[in-house]
């Protein structure tokens, strides 16, 4: 049988675990990672090519999307 204090701890637990998920949604969803998992890729896959800085990164991005609207909203 669970102790109130287990239940509690559980409880906690569980929130903070469903509230990471929606951090991660909602970031994910905004682009807000977009530069770390640009990033990344290029580490992993062309280790020697430079990596844009943030804003070269960024400017890039929109200019794309600016030539390819495509179906955004906006």
């Amino acid at each position: 049988m669970w102790t109130p204090s287990a239940r509690a701890a559980r409880a906690g637990r569980a929130i903070a675990r469903a509230a990471h998920g929606v951090h991660w949604y909602v970031t994910a969803l905004m682009g807000d990672n977009a530069y770390a998992t640009y990033v990344a890729h290029q580490r992993r896959h062309h280790p020697h090519a430079p990596v844009p800085t943030v804003r070269e990164f960024w400017r890039a991005r929109m200019d794309e999307q600016d030539r390819n609207p495509g179906a955004r909203c906006c």
